[in-house]
């Protein structure tokens, strides 16, 4: 967070708690009613396939309210905090994997190739090697005169690369989902905190420190507050009401659980448990204005609202988790990681484009160059709900002007030229080189739940369409398009019988279906220049998918054992997840959870990772084209379907398919006073 921005949310802030403890004064007489709870919880996951520990958080949470019943323009006023802190322990505890120790050297021998130009390779006897013949040895970053194993570019003399870029703390991008059997480009990623090695970390994004890490709510955005508002009404002898809310608040427009079609407001954090944590707590509240007519029963409508929101706090993406963290969604903060690792300090990329060889990048020529976070003028998301019951189908209208919280690569930023001596700085088109940013977006949606007798179920339905959304496509120059996305989602909830089961208490059975249809969709096997590709080339995600979740929980001892089983499953992906589990309320104030969560299906996805492109001509025409004296070698022209694992195949193998090897046993303690 830069300056001004910090400067503008504590302005607000301090305004805002002045105004509470003006309130904290109203005389005692009108005190209604004063409320103090909280928790104290330990969460511990262990992952397998020899990761050990992932979690170990410790959480502390106090909860508290104040309501009064005040004489003149209001009827009600209530203020309403909720303040976490936290320490996840895995940092210190397992910090060979997560922390200050983890990453490694990275160079794998492939059988009977030992040595690469005369230097003997030495590897992880742990991890399976490269194909023979194809891979001699990735050395990763070494020191000048020249990177160990690579070749260096002619751009790049005596291939120094800077002597600040050791082949140390380093991990391999998408090596905890697959062994690199088919191909791809292989890039390492710094594996350590910030603070501790800073290397690939993009300023005001992804950054965190060690203590950043642990301690995730301490930090310059003051996440210690995870709520703070003042709620005020006025009421009119009509029966309406106008309501005020303004402070840091989560403001729910969904009526679903798990993905979100509607309930877009809050961005989210995915490095707390990536998307399985409930949404409640991953969340990231904001300082939001709301207001809200209530003009309850009128006309044909049993209730109707009336609701407008302002966000007034500076921008937040969703947290995806940075490189090394436990929790990296999709594996992306590895790759930015590893993307502005060589921006910055150059890299070694193996197989590129199709040789088999490590070649070394100067910086400046392949990577991301920075994160382009909007200030407060260019951010202020703002919208409008209708919200009502009519005929005994509650119903809302839903519209939000906000700026996306999932980041876009945007490509073809200036950038050097590899290949040749001089440094140069100017657009190169299909060039691996992005700058980060987050496009503005309008949301158009609607949302019902209703009962049907006849079925004893409840249906809920949600849709959304969004323009101005942006997705990797590799036949664009710039590596990336707009397309117009409609999202839906339906959900289906049945109280069931089962007697063999238990003859006293009905079971829960909920059945969501969610889809995405992206409008603008490009995809074809030949590019612009009519040569025949390889493989698909264009947008690298689904023009249609669906994915289903299904929750079977049952109550026994009086509701205190809840046992239940959570699944989900993404068709196009192939992958899925099952997460049984079991919540022991043994007590009123203490609670055990212990869970297992495990993934299933086809893991990696390949997809064009543009190595076909030719960016750089004549350098980068495709080996065939070039050895035929072709004429399209002298120009640029986008990829020719070169596919693999890395770098985007993680858009199509999804949050499950990404996640194949991250079966974990969980086991979670409360103690709520």
């Amino acid at each position: 967070m830069n300056p001004k921005s910090t400067s503008h949310f504590t302005a607000t802030l301090v305004a805002l708690v002045c105004l509470l403890a003006t309130l904290l004064v109203v005389p005692t007489a009108y005190a209604q009613d004063t409320e103090i709870r909280g928790f104290i919880e330990n969460a511990t996951f262990f992952r397998e396939h020899g990761v050990g520990l992932t979690k170990s958080r410790t959480t502390l949470q106090l909860e508290l309210s104040r309501a009064w019943q005040p004489s003149g323009l209001f009827s009600e006023v209530s203020i309403n905090g909720t303040f976490r802190g936290s320490y996840d322990a895995v940092y210190d505890l397992n910090d060979d994997e997560f922390g200050e120790n983890s990453g490694r050297s990275v160079c794998y021998p492939a059988p009977g190739n030992p040595a690469f130009f005369g230097i003997l390779a030495t590897g992880n006897p742990n991890t399976p090697p490269f194909p023979p013949s194809t891979n001699p040895c990735f050395a990763g970053i070494f020191p000048p005169p020249i990177a160990t194993g690579a070749i260096p570019l002619p751009g790049v003399p005596g291939g120094n690369i800077g002597s600040g870029n050791p082949n140390q703390g380093l991990g391999l991008v998408g090596e905890d989902v697959h062994q690199f059997e088919n191909g791809g480009v292989v890039l390492a990623y710094p594996t350590r905190p910030c603070s501790i090695d800073s290397r690939g970390c993009i300023d005001g994004y992804m950054d965190d420190s060690l203590n950043d890490l642990r301690y995730a709510e301490f930090n310059s955005r003051f996440d210690f507050i995870r709520e703070l508002y003042l709620d005020a009404t006025i009421a009119y002898d009509n029966g309406h009401e106008l309501g005020f809310r303004i402070g840091r608040q989560q403001v729910v427009w969904g009526r679903t659980d798990l993905f979100r079609v509607l309930d877009v407001i809050n961005p989210v954090d995915f490095s707390r448990h990536n998307i399985f944590d409930e949404l409640e707590d991953i969340r990231i509240p904001m300082g939001i204005l709301n207001v809200e007519w209530r003009a309850g029963a009128s006309g044909p409508f049993e209730d109707i609202n009336f609701q407008g929101i302002w966000k007034f706090e500076d921008f937040r993406p969703n947290n995806l988790g940075q490189g090394g963290e436990p929790y990296a969604i999709l594996g992306a903060g590895n790759f930015f990681r590893a993307m502005n690792n060589c921006w910055e300090n150059g890299c070694t990329v193996w197989n590129f484009p199709d040789s088999g060889l490590a070649v070394d990048f100067p910086a400046h020529s392949l990577g991301i160059r920075q994160a382009n976070k909007p200030d407060f003028n260019d951010s202020q998301d703002y919208g409008f709900r209708v919200e009502g019951v009519m005929s005994g189908i509650g119903f809302s209208f839903n519209v939000l002007r906000y700026t996306s919280q999932m980041p876009s690569l945007r490509g073809g930023i200036e950038s050097d030229n590899p290949f040749t001596p001089n440094i140069e700085s100017q657009f190169h088109p299909y060039s691996l080189t992005f700058d980060i940013d987050f496009p503005r977006l309008t949301l158009v949606g609607a949302s019902a739940d209703f009962y049907v007798e006849s079925l004893k179920s409840a249906f809920r339905v949600e849709v959304a369409h969004t323009s101005g959304e942006e997705f990797p496509n590799t036949l664009r120059e710039r590596l990336f398009s707009e397309s117009d996305v409609v999202r839906w989602v339906i959900g289906i909830d049945r109280p069931t019988f089962i007697p063999f089961l238990n003859k006293n208490r009905a079971f829960l059975l909920s059945l969501q279906v969610f889809g995405q249809h992206l409008l603008d969709h490009e995809l074809q096997r030949v590019n612009a220049q009519g040569v025949p590709t390889l493989s698909e080339v264009g947008m690298v995600d689904w023009k249609n998918n669906y994915i289903t979740t299904f929750l079977f929980q049952g109550n026994y001892m009086n509701d205190r054992l809840t046992p239940q089983i959570l699944t989900a499953y993404d068709f196009k992906a192939g992958s899925g997840v099952v997460s049984p589990s079991v919540d022991w309320k043994i007590s009123n104030s203490w609670r055990l959870t212990a869970a297992i969560n495990l993934k299933f299906g086809d893991g990696a996805q390949v997809f064009d990772d543009n190595r076909g492109a030719n960016p750089f001509p004549p350098f980068t025409c495709a080996p065939p084209l070039a050895a035929a004296g072709s004429p399209l070698c002298g120009a640029p022209f986008s990829s020719l379907g070169l596919a693999g694992f890395e770098p985007i195949g993680r858009f199509r193998a999804g949050p499950f398919g990404m996640g194949i090897n991250e079966d974990e046993y969980q086991l979670t303690l409360r103690y709520r006073f």
